[in-house]
């Protein structure tokens, strides 16, 4: 079920419907970062040097230029971590896109989800934000543990991005209380595929592409397990 909802998934990623939404998120995604960049650049610039200057007066000039460096380092380091989370919360905006491709496309005879209210989904993507950000951080905290390490990663990840991703495709037909309680009841089934989503997210440049493969993989994941839990109840 997993291994079938993720090459469903995989297999639509290139599609002219999932080229467009991908280059309208990797677009706006370039665009925050570049703003990004200036933005903290200045903000270095305006406050590093003159704190040094503060603290330790009579700094010669190349002082100015190695701590320029650092900053630059330390920026460039800090904008590649961002580049996941931006593109979450940017991609976030266009889930609804991806979900209705892929629910037209392999599910013509079902009825259509609904799409989330406007500021439902803006809510949702900066969720989606705060998830990755948050993920990431216990994963770094973790990796220090030993016997740990990289496990910590995918364990986080793993749970946070497969119970997102599994309730936004199911809030798309049932109430959010009854998307939380079926995402419960198949807790394993979920874990596991965002173990699968997560591994996508440790690829470097296919990282770009993790929300939208993990919205149309919970796609095909909420329509199997919606299936069976029907079957069970007839």
């Amino acid at each position: 079920m997993i291994l079938d909802a993720a090459r469903a998934a995989a297999s639509r990623l290139f599609s002219p419907e999932f080229r467009f939404v991908f280059l309208k998120t990797l677009g706006l995604t370039l665009l925050a970062l570049v703003a990004l960049w200036f933005g903290i650049e200045s903000m270095v610039e305006w406050l590093a040097w003159p704190w040094l200057q503060t603290f330790v007066p009579g700094l010669p000039a190349w002082a100015g230029w190695i701590s320029a460096i650092i900053a630059g380092i330390i920026l460039a380091v800090g904008m590649a971590l961002l580049v996941a989370p931006v593109t979450a919360i940017i991609a976030g905006l266009f889930l609804d896109d991806v979900a209705e491709v892929v629910e037209r496309t392999d599910y013509p005879g079902d009825p259509p989800g609904r799409a989330l209210p406007a500021l439902r989904s803006l809510l949702l993507a900066i969720k989606f934000f705060g998830v990755v950000i948050l993920g990431n951080i216990v994963a770094l905290l973790l990796l220090l543990v030993p016997g740990v390490n990289i496990a910590a990663f995918f364990i986080v990840n793993g749970y946070l991005l497969g119970r997102e991703f599994f309730e936004f495709a199911a809030m798309r037909f049932r109430p959010e209380a009854e998307a939380k309680a079926l995402r419960r009841k198949y807790a394993g089934a979920v874990f596991l595929a965002g173990l699968v989503i997560a591994l996508f997210l440790a690829v470097p440049l296919l990282n770009l592409l993790t929300p939208l493969f993990a919205a149309a993989m919970m796609v095909h994941l909420h329509k199997a397990v919606s299936a069976r839990d029907a079957g069970r109840i007839a």
